[in-house]
């Protein structure tokens, strides 16, 4: 895989840009965080990145060639809100993604075929911790114990990537901390590119190898529309190994890092004299 890349990348809503020349290469198996205020643009980038939008102008290309138009098997994600299905157990829930995709038709397995599906979705049971539960219901399982089964779902398919939007932000420091370190194990041990939307900046740095800062710089009222949000930043940063203990404090924004990225247009500062920027 040659990685992903954003090549002049506008994305506007009628009169109202959201983003604006965005240009960013991400290399195969990275673990990319992206963080900025909200409205800035970032589950915008992840929207079109999965393929639900189209950008107005540019190209997103993935492994050398135009992303593909909708969905596919080799893009998983993982929302805030858990996406998994109510009606269905445990096993059942990570069974259906490989039960649709080899019978389209009836959407469901036999035989051999439905045993090596529930075999496969043990195992990814199994590695998300949830072994033991896969004949219970998702609304007898905890609120981590529902995003493990989100990630066993999206991994179900064996995706080049994962995008995560906002994906522990509902749960429990300790529970989200143990989350950490499964994401992390999953993301080490895979072939694996994963795309993270945060508004955590401490999640972003312990789990990221490379943050990737967004902000709309002209916010007079009378740019909103005409102006979006662009890359500011983008700082490598190599996540420390499974087990190792966090020390740094990342509550704040750490030293500046709003450097122009190669091939980006600058953009004109407001005319009012004051930094309006939100991260700093």
């Amino acid at each position: 895989m040659k990685g992903i890349v954003f090549d002049k990348v506008w994305k506007e809503y009628g009169d109202h840009v959201v983003l604006e020349q965005i240009n960013l290469e991400i290399a195969p198996r990275a673990f990319v965080a992206l963080v900025g205020p909200s409205g800035c643009g970032k589950t915008t980038f992840l929207r079109m990145l999965l393929g639900e939008d189209t950008p107005t102008r540019g190209a997103i290309l993935v492994d050398g060639r135009p992303l593909k138009p909708e969905p596919d098997s080799d893009r998983g994600v993982v929302f805030q809100r858990y996406s998994v299905f109510p009606h269905l157990t445990v096993v059942q829930n990570v069974m259906v993604g490989r039960e649709f995709e080899k019978s389209r038709l009836l959407g469901r397995l036999f035989g051999q075929s439905r045993k090596a599906a529930h075999d496969e979705a043990m195992q990814l049971l199994s590695a998300v911790g949830l072994e033991g539960h896969e004949n219970k219901y998702p609304a007898s399982l905890s609120g981590g114990m529902q995003q493990r089964l989100a990630l066993a779902q999206a991994l179900n398919r064996r995706p080049k990537i994962l995008l995560l939007d906002e994906p522990f932000g509902a749960l429990d420091p300790g529970i989200r901390s143990d989350i950490h370190v499964l994401i992390r194990r999953i993301w080490n041990e895979n072939d694996l590119t994963v795309v993270m939307v945060t508004h955590d900046l401490s999640e972003a740095f312990r789990l990221g190898t490379r943050v990737i800062a967004f902000e709309r710089q002209r916010n007079r009222p009378e740019e909103q529309e005409r102006y979006g949000a662009t890359l500011t930043g983008d700082l490598p940063t190599p996540a420390p190994p499974l087990g190792a203990t966090i020390t740094r404090d990342f509550d704040v924004w750490p030293p500046k890092i709003a450097s122009p990225l190669p091939n980006a247009e600058p953009a004109p500062q407001p005319t009012n004299g004051k930094n309006d920027s939100a991260l700093h």
